[in-house]
């Protein structure tokens, strides 16, 4: 945005109230209120008239309450909805809004063309056929000019207009008042309109819109939470009060038969008929109508393409502004667009796939006050408290009404808002607010909580809750993606990288920062897995200490993964943490990698000893991995070494006794040998894509012992996993049965 521009700010009455009523108070007043009368009578009109205002009133509500919660900005609905839902489904509203809100000025203007042409002198001789178009493109280019140069202008030029408005209302009450006048028909024919009552609701419904066209001047208003409101909610309840005042002044008068009501051909003659002085008052009324109509939507437009190009849903340019505060350059995009739309010509069938896609702003906007309230953040604190219910039930009305309209185009205009929602979501844009969608899934995640706290877990519930310690997570990401690999829908993993005290001074910010660095690295190689950085004071005491703490409830931490390290001192190291987590009944994963892990697996071997529970957590690990497309074909070998065939049928029988309560499938493969154990595993799981060896967890051997060990046996294998069941006995046995 340019800086340093000073911008005109409105009030309540020029900024929101005057485009707003004047909206609502449009053609469909002047063309369809007695034909909506002669088909349908008085009361039902009256039924009609609060039903379809009570969709808006609500809808007022529920952006009033957002407005009086936040520092609105410029945007108007867009940034109402897009600050409660998130950016994604802000801009799935926002870009269709626009594109309508633009179109609209197209629709404006070829209605007042056609309507200014009847003063076309018939000695003229017939309008050219490319006369309404001509008409309508001078139009569109005359209101952008003005609105561009100055939105206070444009504002102003509608105080004229709502004075002729006021007179034709005048008129028409005087003119009843002052001629016969009959009892009120209240008799509903259904004469022009045999489709029913919901037929004619839905001609008429379009009538009650608009009062939206105040609140697209948010950014341009001197106090958005008070006037938004205040504005809306007059325009709203002024059209309501009104609307019943002209069916009521139709329905009484004796110069109107039932057959001019019904004609759905009379147009304005059930106006100028009555009124006083005839069309004199009516036409500049209506002619002024559509022009306001067509101001709002050239005011509004433009700033919600400015709000997109803020939010970075269109491109930077859009969003500067001129010396007078006006986004001049989007005013004339906005303009070009509609002067395009000129060359479609007959325009009726998109203009009903633009009510709809108006309605479905109703909808978001009643969705996310409903939203707000039942999430109830703390920071949700709107001076208007509107029900949830209350919400909802505006946001089902509006539903109802889209798809009385044209179900095609209801399913149509749904369908390509959530087209770009996912072409949104695939941007992977980075927003710079909170919204209640998060707010949601944490109220969500507590309940969840609270209710696992009430309950005692289970073995059967175990899963895999990973805690991954990583310096670098480009250069480990082989490592990560066997940890997501491991726990991929049906665990979490958590990747940790430590900090050091003595190394640096670290800000708060720092570790945000490379928290959220990790966050990139994760989503750029399509893995789904947390990120946290730790500041500790060493190595040792600091995994021992985030490894112990690490959760939540009952969703703590029960297996920690390490790398295996390439260096002495770091292997040493690892194995004193590892001797260190068993006490916190932590299990053990140590990995290490001489080959990445394929795309397409075949072998997964298991090497069982028997003697401690490591091996029923590895056949659980090798069945989740299965779990993942790479791994599904692979095959579960359980492979062991024993010194005879006594021992051979022995453990072939207990291992054959567990498979069928595990109900997973394993090839089971003892062999006798003669070789030191380790040379055993090299030579019959070098093929293997991925191998599983016990780690013992008791300290017979020394550390250098040990440590050659691991390195002997994974030095000719593509990746081992060497593991150690650190939890009660009883918890994965459980699980596999």
């Amino acid at each position: 945005m340019s800086e340093n521009v000073s911008s005109k700010k409105f009030g309540t009455f020029l900024g929101v109230y005057t485009p707003s009523i004047l909206t609502i108070l449009g053609l469909i007043m002047y063309l369809r209120f007695g034909w909506v009368v002669g088909n349908i009578g008085l009361t039902m009109t009256i039924v009609t008239v609060l039903l379809a205002s009570s969709i808006t009133f609500i809808t007022g509500l529920s952006a009033s309450a957002i407005a009086t919660n936040i520092q609105v900005g410029v945007g108007g609905e867009y940034y109402l909805v897009s600050r409660s839902l998130g950016l994604e489904p802000g801009g799935a509203i926002g870009i269709p809004l626009y594109l309508c809100r633009t179109l609209s000025v197209t629709f404006y203007c070829f209605g007042l063309a056609e309507a200014l042409l009847i003063l076309w002198p018939a000695d003229w001789g017939e309008i050219p056929s490319y006369g309404v178009q001509l008409f309508a493109a001078i139009l569109i280019v005359l209101v952008t000019l003005l609105s561009g140069k100055s939105a206070a202008l444009a504002l102003k030029a509608q105080i004229p207009i709502m004075v002729l408005v006021g007179l034709s209302i005048l008129a028409l009450a005087i003119g009843v008042l002052t001629n016969d006048m009959q009892a009120p028909i209240t008799e509903a024919t259904f004469s022009t309109a045999p489709e029913g009552y919901w037929y004619v609701f839905a001609v008429f419904f379009p009538a009650v819109t608009g009062f939206t066209a105040g609140i697209g001047m948010s950014g341009d208003l001197k106090n958005p939470r008070k006037s938004i409101p205040t504005g809306t909610m007059g325009a709203v309840i002024t059209g309501v009060i009104i609307y019943i005042i002209i069916p009521l002044l139709l329905s009484v008068t004796a110069l109107l038969t039932l057959g001019d009501l019904t004609n759905p051909d009379a147009g304005l003659e059930t106006w100028t008929k009555v009124a006083l002085f005839g069309g004199i008052l009516i036409y500049p009324a209506v002619w002024g109508a559509i022009l306001s109509s067509a101001f709002g939507s050239i005011l509004g437009g433009p700033r919600v393409l400015q709000a997109l190009s803020m939010d970075g849903l269109a491109p930077k340019f859009l969003s500067k502004l001129s010396k007078t505060g006006q986004p001049t350059i989007a005013t004339w995009v906005s303009g070009a667009i509609a002067l395009l739309a000129v060359l479609l010509g007959g325009l009726n069938t998109v203009a009903q796939f633009v009510s709809v896609l108006f309605l479905t702003l109703y909808v978001a906007v009643n969705l996310s006050a409903a939203l707000e309230t039942l999430v109830a953040e703390p920071s949700y604190r709107p001076k208007i408290k509107v029900p949830w219910y209350v919400s909802m039930l505006g946001a089902a009305g509006a539903i109802g009404v889209m798809y009385l309209i044209s179900p095609l185009a209801c399913l149509l205009a749904l369908g390509l808002e959530l087209l770009l929602y996912i072409w949104l979501r695939s941007r992977s844009l980075e927003q710079r607010w909170g919204d209640v969608t998060a707010g949601f899934w944490m109220n969500l995640s507590r309940y969840g909580l609270i209710q696992l706290d009430k309950r005692k877990i289970h073995a059967r519930n175990w899963r895999p809750l990973m805690l991954l310690f990583v310096n670098d997570v480009e250069n480990r990401i082989e490592l990560v993606r066997l940890a997501t690999a491991l726990g991929q829908h049906h665990g979490i993993v958590t990747v940790a990288k430590l900090l050091f005290k003595k190394d640096a001074k670290v800000e708060i910010e720092d570790r945000r920062l490379i928290e959220l660095n990790m966050t990139k690295a994760l989503e750029r190689n399509g893995l789904e897995a947390f990120s946290e950085v730790h500041i500790v004071d060493e190595i040792e005491s600091g995994i021992q200490q985030v490894s112990k703490a690490h959760g939540i409830a009952d969703m703590r931490t029960n297996t920690i993964i390490f790398g295996w390290s390439e260096s002495n001192d770091g292997k040493r190291k690892q194995l004193q943490i590892i001797e260190a987590i068993k006490q916190n009944a932590k299990n053990v994963l140590l990995i290490r990698f001489r080959s990445v892990l394929p795309l397409e697996a075949k072998n997964i071997d298991i090497w069982w000893s028997g003697q401690q529970h490591n091996g029923d957590l590895m056949l659980l690990l090798a069945h989740l991995l299965k779990l993942n497309k790479e791994w599904n074909k692979a095959r579960i070998n359980i492979r062991s070494m024993v010194r005879n065939e006594s021992e051979k049928t022995s453990l072939e029988n207990r291992i054959q006794a567990i498979l069928p309560k595990t109900r997973i499938k394993a090839a089971v493969k003892i062999e006798i040998g003669g070789v030191p154990f380790t040379n055993f595993i090299r030579e019959k799981s070098q093929e293997a894509d991925i191998v599983f060896v016990g780690l013992p967890s008791s300290s017979k051997e020394n550390e250098a012992d040990k440590i050659r060990s691991i390195d002997q046996i994974s030095e000719k294998l593509k990746v081992t996993v060497f593991v150690q069941n650190n939890e009660s006995i009883s918890a994965v046995p459980k699980l596999l049965g």
